[in-house]
């Protein structure tokens, strides 16, 4: 054989193995096998959130929960088993991760039309665009072809997930590790523009009598929290708009009324202020880059080709 022959060869296999399993995602994966997929899932979803507003946050907090453990693979989704240990129990999900009845839902109305093709990790995904959208969001096309993990990880649940009172440099690094940059980072912060969190998760902030609070937002938060008891009573995250996608979030910021202490870091004299001023300055610069990460975030380590199996049901095995 030439020597230039195995060096063309070498190369091939070198790229095969270089090519990342994104690669393998289409926006037209179902197009011959069930055309009418993404029409129905988007059709469930919009229900949902008319029925309840907040649902929207739910189910990109579901996908972002989903991808930062095992990537994006609905391994969430899973119940607990002997052989299981559901993250739906670890701390950053118990009791306050909510939306699994509307997968299921989107899942059952898939089935009817096409038993056993499209994933659930797939119907998580693209639950996140459409929940977007119903509320005012963007849109973004979705690449699909994910397919169904047959484990989970509670362990990976309770230490990948970045929690209420993380600091900048850990939520950074949170990020990094999972190939999202702090531009990224404070973009996917945005969703906080909609939905709640419970009493607990901000007791901290609200009683500190901190410089990076302002009082007059503290003391409105203190009346549905108190200093004991109420753990799971709900606040807005964004007081303004709390039901519309817009970027209120990062004027809230600017005006030190970020709800969790995770929030308020990303505007406290740091290294991404200068993009926290932008988003509150320029929305549709906001809305495109919360767009791209989104995707990325929807790519993390996707389960393709032979790996993974469709579930027939989104939380269990087959």
């Amino acid at each position: 054989m030439a020597f230039s022959t195995i060096l063309a060869i070498t190369a091939l296999l070198f790229l095969s193995s270089t090519i990342p399993s994104e690669a393998q995602l289409s926006p037209t994966f179902y197009a011959t096998t069930c055309p009418n997929a993404v029409a129905t899932i988007r059709t469930s979803i919009r229900q949902a959130v008319s029925r309840e507003r907040r649902m929207a946050a739910s189910l990109l907090r579901l996908h972002f929960h989903d991808c930062f453990v095992q990537g994006c693979d609905a391994s969430i989704l899973l119940d607990e088993t002997p052989s299981i240990e559901s993250e739906k129990t670890a701390g950053p999900n118990d009791q306050s991760a909510r939306g699994y009845e509307v997968i299921d839902a989107a899942k059952s109305a898939v089935e009817r039309i096409c038993p056993g093709v499209v994933s659930c990790a797939d119907i998580l995904t693209l639950a996140a665009r459409d929940a977007s959208v119903a509320v005012g969001g963007p849109s973004w096309e979705v690449k699909l072809g994910r397919r169904d993990s047959t484990t989970a990880s509670r362990s990976l649940a309770n230490s990948d997930l970045p929690g209420p009172s993380s600091d900048l440099p850990t939520l950074i690094s949170s990020f990094s590790g999972k190939g999202l940059s702090a531009r990224d980072m404070v973009a996917l912060s945005g969703a906080h523009t909609i939905g709640q969190a419970q009493c607990f998760l901000f007791r901290d902030r609200i009683y500190s009598n901190g410089t990076d609070i302002d009082a007059g937002f503290a003391n409105t938060r203190r009346r549905q929290c108190p200093q004991s008891g109420g753990d799971r009573n709900l606040a807005p995250l964004d007081l303004v708009t709390p039901n519309l996608f817009d970027n209120s979030y990062f004027r809230n910021l600017m005006q030190r009324r970020g709800l969790l202490q995770s929030d308020q870091v990303l505007f406290s004299g740091g290294s991404t202020d200068s993009i926290v001023s932008e988003y509150s300055r320029n929305p549709r610069t906001f809305a495109s880059d919360f767009a791209n990460a989104m995707i990325k975030m929807s790519e993390i380590d996707p389960l393709t080709g032979q790996n993974g199996i469709i579930r027939r049901i989104c939380s269990a095995v087959n």
